[in-house]
């Protein structure tokens, strides 16, 4: 049997071709999406999920699907208005600043960990969420961030789903 040099080619372009459609869908797979959404009469805002695990090196993006208002994605860190530490330390805080309707605003996580976050013109409102990086371990100081919650609105302490919740769950839906 005698290979034709096209044939190669040929085939192995096809290859190619496959191996990047498979990847595209696997990079998609990995992306977390959070909805930023709200009554049309702005009586009540949320984000959707409003607990997520994810792996280390997963990326989240929040996009604002509330036609109505603007919103914040906005790590609860000093840096950001002098909110308490509730990431881990060794994370990167961010902010979005604020993102009109359709836009969006992602990061990639890389430190395991906790992580609480708000929207800063809603944190009275209770919109605030908790997104999960890997395995929580009780003695890895992820609790004592959490446990920081002085200055933190009372319909913000308590809308944050439960770690255990969300480690069971993988996905919390807001109620």
């Amino acid at each position: 049997m005698r290979v034709v040099r096209r044939e190669v080619l040929g085939l192995s372009g096809g290859l190619v071709a496959a191996l990047s459609l498979c990847r595209r869908d696997v990079w998609a797979e990995e992306v977390a999406e959070i909805r930023m959404q709200g009554r049309a009469d702005g009586s009540h805002v949320w984000f959707d999920p409003i607990g997520v695990l994810i792996k280390p090196g997963q990326m989240v993006r929040w996009t604002n699907f509330n036609p109505g208002n603007s919103h914040t994605t906005t790590a609860y860190h000093p840096v950001n208005f002098g909110r308490p530490l509730r990431i881990p330390e060794s994370a990167r805080s961010w902010d979005s600043d604020y993102l009109l309707p359709d836009e969006s605003f992602a990061i990639t996580f890389t430190e395991q960990g906790v992580y609480d976050y708000f929207c800063a013109p809603h944190e009275q409102a209770g919109m605030v969420g908790r997104i999960i990086v890997g395995e929580p371990e009780t003695d890895g100081g992820w609790m004592e961030a959490i446990a920081a919650s002085s200055g933190l609105p009372d319909e913000a302490l308590k809308a944050f789903p439960a770690i255990e919740e969300i480690m069971a769950k993988r996905i919390v839906r807001p109620v």
